[in-house]
Protein backbone atom coordinates (compact mmCIF):
# COMPACT_ATOMS: atom_id res chain seq x y z
CA UNK A 1 0.00 0.00 0.00
CA UNK A 2 1.21 3.50 -0.82
CA UNK A 3 0.59 6.85 0.86
CA UNK A 4 1.41 10.10 -0.91
CA UNK A 5 2.37 13.11 1.17
CA UNK A 6 2.57 16.47 -0.55
CA UNK A 7 4.32 19.35 1.15
CA UNK A 8 3.06 22.53 -0.48
CA UNK A 9 5.66 24.72 1.17
CA UNK A 10 8.35 26.40 -0.91
CA UNK A 11 10.41 26.41 2.31
CA UNK A 12 12.20 23.19 3.19
CA UNK A 13 11.44 21.62 6.60
CA UNK A 14 8.81 24.20 7.55
CA UNK A 15 6.08 23.71 10.13
CA UNK A 16 3.51 22.35 7.67
CA UNK A 17 6.03 19.79 6.41
CA UNK A 18 6.80 18.73 9.99
CA UNK A 19 3.10 18.13 10.64
CA UNK A 20 2.91 16.16 7.39
CA UNK A 21 5.72 13.90 8.63
CA UNK A 22 3.80 13.29 11.87
CA UNK A 23 0.63 12.49 9.90
CA UNK A 24 2.57 9.93 7.86
CA UNK A 25 3.89 8.11 10.96
CA UNK A 26 0.92 5.69 11.29
CA UNK A 27 1.50 4.56 7.70
CA UNK A 28 5.17 3.90 8.36
CA UNK A 29 4.27 1.94 11.50
CA UNK A 30 1.91 -0.20 9.41
CA UNK A 31 4.43 -1.00 6.68
CA UNK A 32 3.11 1.27 3.96
CA UNK A 33 5.35 2.70 1.28
CA UNK A 34 5.60 6.45 1.85
CA UNK A 35 6.20 8.82 -1.02
CA UNK A 36 6.66 12.48 -0.18
CA UNK A 37 6.74 15.16 -2.85
CA UNK A 38 8.11 18.47 -1.56
CA UNK A 39 7.42 21.58 -3.57
CA UNK A 40 10.48 23.13 -1.91
CA UNK A 41 12.66 21.13 -4.30
CA UNK A 42 10.35 20.57 -7.28
CA UNK A 43 9.25 22.92 -10.02
CA UNK A 44 5.63 22.90 -11.22
CA UNK A 45 4.77 25.71 -13.59
CA UNK A 46 1.29 27.25 -13.62
CA UNK A 47 -1.35 26.07 -16.07
CA UNK A 48 -1.23 28.04 -19.33
CA UNK A 49 -4.87 27.47 -20.19
CA UNK A 50 -3.81 26.29 -23.64
CA UNK A 51 -6.29 23.35 -23.70
CA UNK A 52 -3.64 20.98 -25.14
CA UNK A 53 -4.80 18.46 -22.54
CA UNK A 54 -8.36 18.35 -23.86
CA UNK A 55 -7.35 16.54 -27.05
CA UNK A 56 -4.18 14.87 -25.78
CA UNK A 57 -5.03 13.55 -22.30
CA UNK A 58 -1.91 15.09 -20.81
CA UNK A 59 -0.15 18.38 -20.27
CA UNK A 60 2.15 20.08 -22.78
CA UNK A 61 4.35 21.53 -20.01
CA UNK A 62 7.40 19.40 -19.29
CA UNK A 63 8.30 19.79 -15.62
CA UNK A 64 8.04 18.02 -12.26
CA UNK A 65 4.25 17.71 -12.52
CA UNK A 66 4.86 14.33 -14.17
CA UNK A 67 6.08 13.10 -10.75
CA UNK A 68 2.73 14.11 -9.28
CA UNK A 69 0.72 12.39 -12.01
CA UNK A 70 2.64 9.15 -11.44
CA UNK A 71 2.34 9.41 -7.66
CA UNK A 72 -1.42 10.10 -7.89
CA UNK A 73 -1.79 6.92 -9.90
CA UNK A 74 0.25 4.78 -7.45
CA UNK A 75 -1.10 6.05 -4.14
CA UNK A 76 -3.86 4.46 -2.08
CA UNK A 77 -4.25 7.56 0.11
CA UNK A 78 -3.04 11.17 0.13
CA UNK A 79 -2.20 13.87 2.67
CA UNK A 80 -1.51 17.46 1.63
CA UNK A 81 0.02 20.16 3.82
CA UNK A 82 0.41 23.85 3.09
CA UNK A 83 1.47 26.95 4.92
CA UNK A 84 -1.00 29.79 4.63
CA UNK A 85 0.12 32.45 2.15
CA UNK A 86 -2.19 35.45 1.96
CA UNK A 87 -5.08 33.38 3.33
CA UNK A 88 -4.68 30.62 0.76
CA UNK A 89 -2.52 27.68 -0.27
CA UNK A 90 0.91 28.45 -1.70
CA UNK A 91 1.26 29.36 -5.37
CA UNK A 92 3.32 26.20 -5.87
CA UNK A 93 0.54 23.97 -4.52
CA UNK A 94 -2.10 25.86 -6.47
CA UNK A 95 -0.15 25.06 -9.64
CA UNK A 96 -0.36 21.34 -8.79
CA UNK A 97 -4.11 21.68 -8.22
CA UNK A 98 -4.65 23.50 -11.52
CA UNK A 99 -2.43 21.16 -13.51
CA UNK A 100 -4.43 18.12 -12.35
CA UNK A 101 -7.00 19.34 -14.89
CA UNK A 102 -4.85 17.78 -17.64
CA UNK A 103 -5.51 14.27 -16.29
CA UNK A 104 -8.88 14.74 -14.61
CA UNK A 105 -10.61 12.29 -16.94
CA UNK A 106 -8.24 9.51 -15.82
CA UNK A 107 -9.70 9.83 -12.29
CA UNK A 108 -6.31 9.05 -10.71
CA UNK A 109 -7.47 9.95 -7.19
CA UNK A 110 -11.07 8.75 -7.28
CA UNK A 111 -12.23 6.90 -4.15
CA UNK A 112 -8.92 7.36 -2.33
CA UNK A 113 -8.99 8.82 1.21
CA UNK A 114 -7.16 12.05 1.89
CA UNK A 115 -6.50 14.66 4.54
CA UNK A 116 -5.36 18.27 4.78
CA UNK A 117 -3.00 20.29 6.98
CA UNK A 118 -2.67 24.09 7.08
CA UNK A 119 -0.30 26.18 9.18
CA UNK A 120 -0.64 29.95 9.46
CA UNK A 121 1.36 32.56 11.28
CA UNK A 122 -1.41 33.93 13.43
CA UNK A 123 -4.20 32.23 15.32
CA UNK A 124 -7.80 32.96 14.45
CA UNK A 125 -7.52 35.14 11.37
CA UNK A 126 -4.51 33.54 9.72
CA UNK A 127 -6.45 31.88 6.91
CA UNK A 128 -6.01 28.29 8.09
CA UNK A 129 -9.68 27.38 7.67
CA UNK A 130 -9.75 28.87 4.16
CA UNK A 131 -6.61 26.93 3.24
CA UNK A 132 -8.02 23.65 4.63
CA UNK A 133 -11.22 24.24 2.67
CA UNK A 134 -9.26 24.86 -0.53
CA UNK A 135 -7.34 21.61 -0.15
CA UNK A 136 -10.46 19.60 0.66
CA UNK A 137 -12.44 21.26 -2.15
CA UNK A 138 -9.72 20.28 -4.63
CA UNK A 139 -9.68 16.76 -3.21
CA UNK A 140 -13.44 16.43 -3.52
CA UNK A 141 -13.34 17.68 -7.11
CA UNK A 142 -10.83 14.89 -7.84
CA UNK A 143 -13.03 12.25 -6.20
CA UNK A 144 -10.90 11.96 -3.05
CA UNK A 145 -12.82 11.05 0.08
CA UNK A 146 -11.98 13.84 2.52
CA UNK A 147 -11.15 12.39 5.95
CA UNK A 148 -11.24 14.55 9.07
CA UNK A 149 -8.70 14.65 11.85
CA UNK A 150 -10.00 15.56 15.29
CA UNK A 151 -12.46 17.98 13.68
CA UNK A 152 -11.83 18.89 10.06
CA UNK A 153 -8.32 18.78 8.70
CA UNK A 154 -5.49 19.91 10.92
CA UNK A 155 -4.87 23.61 11.42
CA UNK A 156 -2.10 25.18 13.48
CA UNK A 157 -0.42 28.49 14.21
CA UNK A 158 3.37 28.70 14.01
CA UNK A 159 5.82 31.27 12.74
CA UNK A 160 9.50 30.34 12.74
CA UNK A 161 10.60 27.01 11.23
CA UNK A 162 10.38 24.32 13.90
CA UNK A 163 7.99 26.26 16.17
CA UNK A 164 5.39 23.53 15.70
CA UNK A 165 7.61 21.03 17.54
CA UNK A 166 6.76 22.90 20.77
CA UNK A 167 3.04 22.17 20.27
CA UNK A 168 2.55 18.60 21.45
CA UNK A 169 -1.23 18.77 20.92
CA UNK A 170 -0.82 19.64 17.23
CA UNK A 171 1.73 16.85 16.72
CA UNK A 172 -0.72 14.37 18.24
CA UNK A 173 -3.53 15.76 16.08
CA UNK A 174 -1.37 15.21 12.98
CA UNK A 175 -0.93 11.58 13.95
CA UNK A 176 -4.69 11.32 14.59
CA UNK A 177 -5.36 12.62 11.07
CA UNK A 178 -2.97 10.01 9.70
CA UNK A 179 -4.64 7.24 11.75
CA UNK A 180 -8.09 8.24 10.49
CA UNK A 181 -6.93 8.20 6.86
CA UNK A 182 -5.18 4.86 7.42
CA UNK A 183 -8.34 3.38 8.94
CA UNK A 184 -10.42 4.53 5.97
CA UNK A 185 -7.85 3.24 3.47
CA UNK A 186 -7.75 -0.16 5.16
CA UNK A 187 -11.56 -0.42 5.03
CA UNK A 188 -11.61 0.54 1.36
CA UNK A 189 -8.91 -1.95 0.42
CA UNK A 190 -10.22 -4.93 2.40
Amino acid sequence: MNILGISGSPREKGNSEILLEYALKPFKENGWTIETLRLSNLSVKPCQGCDFCIDNNGCIIDDDMEKFYSAFNRCNAIIISSPVYYRTVTAQLLSVFHRYYAVKDRKLLECKPGGAIAVGRSSGGGGQSITINQIYTWMLSCGVMAVPGELNGLTASADKPGDILKQEKRLLQAEKLGKNILKMAMKLNS
